[in-house]
């Protein structure tokens, strides 16, 4: 694992970049400071970059969020969230555990988020007992973000009722302007521990990384997944047999800091090696 001061020695490297966006591009919002020259700096070289996030709303909402935080389109080649993934996988049904969902949901996460089944063949339910499934994107604004517990009692229900989740972002927290909020992957992880069945749609899991290797159109090893994230973006890359380069100021960065032997420990105790290390995503 080298410890690089920079991304640029790694540009010359690769071909196609698949770059996380929270905990490395932005931090929910702003721009971190590098970033956005970064990817101009890869575009300008010939780079090829697809932004992966587990966003769980539309390809399209993320795009807008970004031009509003002052990321440009040309930035970046193409851009897929998990959510997007989410609404195919509900819309093609050809999975044959999505093709036997049924069609009422209840909706656990904020109204912002109705674009993932809005236009689908589905029926928005109020209560898990009317409901077929559980759509899991997060938690919402009047139950708060920065726990689980207040979420717990319709878990709990929806597991006794033996409701299945789908679940369109696979994170636990984020950090977004320097404060922790957790995510739809803990409260999946919650619903799990109630003996509920769970599948959820984005990185670490192999499948997401399909529709980006058709946005690169290029072959696995000139291609390399840059992400904060340990158990979803290195983890991800590893599933999917990519290398990755782990940027050490996201999600991990107040416990690891720019400690390299400490980073090389976190990572080969969760069985992962990444190629590289970088304190931020900048030139």
């Amino acid at each position: 694992m080298e410890h690089l001061d920079s991304f640029r020695p790694l540009a010359s490297r690769f071909d196609g970049f698949i770059v996380d966006l929270w905990g490395v591009v932005h931090d929910g919002v702003t721009p971190y400071p590098g970033a956005v020259d970064c990817l101009a700096e890869l575009r300008r070289a010939g780079r090829r970059v697809v932004l992966l996030s587990n966003a769980p709303r539309r390809s399209w909402s993320a795009q807008v969020t970004l031009r509003r935080i002052g990321i440009p389109d040309d930035a970046y080649d193409g851009i897929l969230t998990s959510g997007e993934a989410t609404r195919t996988a509900l819309l093609e049904r050809t999975d044959p555990w999505f093709a036997s969902l049924g069609r009422r949901v209840w909706h656990l996460g904020p109204a912002k988020d109705h674009s993932i089944f809005e236009d689908l063949d589905l029926e928005l339910v109020a209560s898990p007992a009317e409901a077929d499934f559980v759509l899991n994107t997060g938690p919402d604004d009047e139950q708060g973000e920065n726990a689980a517990e207040p979420y717990l009692p319709s878990l709990r229900d929806c597991a006794r009722l033996g409701l299945r989740m789908v679940c369109a972002n696979p994170d636990l927290e984020v950090v977004r302007g320097g404060q922790r909020l957790v995510c739809a992957g803990l409260l999946a992880r919650f619903y799990e521990q109630f003996g509920g069945e769970v599948r959820q749609l984005g990185k670490p899991y192999a499948e997401i990384y399909g529709p980006v290797r058709r946005m690169l159109g290029l072959p696995d090893d000139r291609i390399l997944a840059v992400g904060d994230a340990l158990a979803t973006d290195i983890a991800g890359a590893k599933a999917a047999g990519i290398a990755s380069c782990w940027v050490l100021g996201g999600i991990h960065g107040e416990m690891i800091g720019n400690d390299h032997l400490l980073a090389e420990q976190e990572a080969s105790g969760a069985g992962l090696a990444p190629i590289a290390t970088v304190p931020s995503f900048s030139w």
